[in-house]
């Protein structure tokens, strides 16, 4: 969430954001129209109230005359009403500044879609095929993997099963990411809840304006999490972090539940773009000052990730209009699935500033007894399913039908070196 102080005192700066994200600049001028008057409520209350005081000491002990009885009761009624309606400017306010996206970082690149991304860097070389490589929905029916039919009876479109060697694999490749970035990253595991409060999906930034795209359980007022950076963001949520606690690293591995609204046959083949899959997420908090240099190592943590897979990669900087709206940053990571013939993201990194600490009243200490500060999150897939596990399908393909288990993953599936098409 924004200050309204810095709406207030740089209008202009935040009106050219919102152009810039795409979103509309006239909520300044709202903005700026309800802190006025709430602001002119507030001191008109406080003069009321002095006013009230006054009145009232210089009759203690006296007996109260009707006249003044009748001034003071006035008063008290007044205050009372504008006290009412500054509660409801003030509720109108922070609706429409909970609703305003992230002041972009220096350097994002202005634009509104992907094509004004700029290319930061790519890794690997992209196999040469000697054969057509199939797509991975071919190679998981083929080799009995992936059974999408049995899944769709389950759930509906837009859901996966993975069986045998597959749900091996996956499992394999969260407990080989969960190792990588806690035995040798210096993250700390956490399970969290997969539900949890409006007030936490409000403190990472998706209420009050992606509602919509969440699934939520009306009656108990509880969200499923569609991403680990919800629960994850919120554990230090109403805290003061005392001096030395920064930065915190934190890691978890759960599922992920999106409404995913997309348009009429885009991604309809195969696992890329579903309402449930599995991630690997990072979350840290640190100083304000060391933010950027964090979010340069959190990219680097997702990239080891692909490097030790064999996964040619690219590392792309989001333009203003394709970040998140509570970030400031944003890097996407997009492998390569060679069957499918595309890039696809498989890791987001992103420095929120104090963008979500605002709203999960986050704050530190730099010194005992000293001011407090909000900290600055930084969140990034560490990595996403099922997109990795496209990709590595798709690269490791052979021309027999069967699919090679890169090195790294081989002791997470119990030596299995690779995966073969059943016996007819």
């Amino acid at each position: 969430m924004l200050a309204a102080s810095l709406i207030r005192e740089h209008p202009e700066q935040v009106r050219a954001m919102l152009l810039a994200r795409g979103d509309d600049p006239a909520q300044v001028d709202r903005i700026l129209g309800l802190d006025a008057r709430r602001r002119a409520l507030l001191q008109e209350e406080e003069s009321l109230r002095a006013e009230r005081k006054r009145g009232s000491k210089a009759q203690a002990g006296q007996p109260i005359d009707p006249a003044t009885r009748e001034h003071l009761r006035g008063l008290g009624e007044r205050i009372e009403g504008l006290a009412r309606e500054r509660a409801e400017v003030e509720a109108e306010l922070q609706d429409l500044l909970a609703r305003l996206p992230n002041m972009p970082d220096e350097g994002v690149p202005v634009g509104h879609s992907e094509e004004e991304n700029v290319l930061v860097r790519t890794w690997g070389t992209l196999r040469a095929f000697d054969f057509t490589p199939l797509p991975h929905w071919e190679l998981g029916e083929r080799l009995g993997i992936i059974d999408l039919p049995r899944a769709a009876k389950l759930s509906g479109a837009r859901f996966t099963l993975f069986k045998g060697a597959g749900a091996l694999l996956e499992r394999a490749l969260i407990d080989f990411m969960l190792d990588v970035h806690t035995r040798e990253h210096g993250y700390t595991e956490i399970a969290p809840p997969y539900l949890v409060r409006s007030d936490v999906v409000y403190g990472s930034g998706q209420l009050p304006r992606f509602g919509d795209t969440m699934y939520r359980d009306a009656e108990e007022d509880l969200w499923l999490i569609p991403t680990a950076e919800v629960p994850l963001v919120n554990l230090h949520r109403d805290e003061i972090l005392e001096p030395g606690t920064l930065p915190l690293l934190y890691v978890a591995a759960t599922p992920c539940f999106r409404r995913e609204r997309v348009a009429a046959g885009r991604d309809v083949r195969g696992i890329k773009r579903v309402h449930q899959f599995d991630k690997v997420e990072m979350v840290r908090f640190t100083a304000p000052e060391e933010s950027a240099a964090a979010l340069e190592q959190l990219v680097g943590n997702a990239e080891d990730i692909f490097q030790r897979l064999g996964l040619p990669y690219q590392v792309w900087l989001l333009c203003t209009g394709e970040m998140s709206s509570a970030m400031r940053r944003t890097y996407d990571l997009n492998v390569w699935a060679p069957g499918s013939g595309e890039w696809q993201e498989a890791s987001s990194c992103s420095n929120a500033g104090d963008y979500q600490a605002r709203r999960a009243n986050i704050r530190f200490r730099r010194a005992p007894g000293g001011p407090t500060e909000f900290v600055h999150t930084l969140n990034g897939s560490g990595v996403a399913l099922p997109r990795t596990m496209i990709a590595l399908l798709e690269q490791y393909q052979q021309a027999d039908g069967s699919v090679v288990i890169p090195e790294a993953l081989r002791p997470y599936m119990h030596g299995l070196e690779r995966i073969t098409p059943p016996a007819s």
